[in-house]
């Protein structure tokens, strides 16, 4: 394990969270006393290692300046993009011009509507990636049975789930490596749905480390009440 290490975390925030059905973004949403956001980025901030978090906000965002951690100094700002990806490499961009020493830097993305992460599973990822040199990512096994619909929402089969797992967050890389992998996937239009996904693209490793199930992302209206009743059992726990 390197003890040069550096770990920045890097929170795309910039969405509009159309899928709550409000007009506020799912970001800001209240959770426990508290919004969305900031105790995502309360949990980052409990990590020994951090250099700093990096927040992507949306251009006509009106809600961050109301936020407790404002003023945090160990939180950044950038502007966010149209997509993930693009307030990702705006935050990357933020890192490389910050960080004293880009080599022995890793940046661990996380979404800014998952509230529930656990400070130990953060842990295990970071001790993971340095010991293995290899970015990695928590996931959850798939434990539901898949089907596969045609576009009449038709059943045509059933998936193998044996080796599907759902992708969590946070996702750890080196920052180089995952600035290159953006950019690359940029330049050649290629999809990407999370950073472990351009880090694919371009052949490189990514190392699954099993999550607790409850790590859930608040999507949907309903994520709210599960979220705060998970955080609070997580609490008396």
């Amino acid at each position: 394990m390197n003890n040069n290490n550096k770990i920045w975390a890097v929170v795309p925030a910039a969405g509009v969270g159309s899928r709550m059905g409000g007009e506020t973004p799912k970001q800001y949403l209240p959770l426990a006393n508290k919004t969305v956001l900031e105790t995502s980025l309360e949990k980052l901030l409990e990590i020994d290692q951090l250099e700093g978090i990096v927040v992507a906000l949306n251009a006509g965002d009106i809600y961050w300046q109301k936020m407790a951690l404002v003023n945090h100094p160990k939180i950044f700002i950038c502007l966010g993009g149209s997509e993930r990806s693009d307030s990702v490499l705006n935050a990357l961009k933020f890192v490389r011009e910050t960080t004293l020493d880009i080599e022995h830097t890793w940046v661990m993305v996380h979404d800014a509507a998952r509230p529930c992460v656990t400070l130990g599973k953060i842990q295990a990822l970071i001790d993971l990636s340095f010991t293995e040199n290899s970015g990695a990512i928590l996931a959850a096994p798939v434990a539901d049975t898949l089907k596969k619909v045609n576009h009449n929402n038709i059943v045509v089969g059933t998936e193998d789930r044996s080796k599907l797992w759902l992708a969590h967050t946070p996702q750890l890389f080196k920052l180089q490596k995952l600035s290159a992998a953006l950019e690359y996937c940029r330049e050649k239009a290629l999809s990407v749905t999370d950073e472990a996904s351009a880090i694919e693209r371009v052949g490189g490793k990514v190392l699954i480390l099993a999550d607790r199930r409850d790590n859930i992302k608040v999507t949907m209206p309903e994520d709210l009440a599960w979220a705060e009743f998970i955080l609070a059992n997580q609490e008396s726990t």
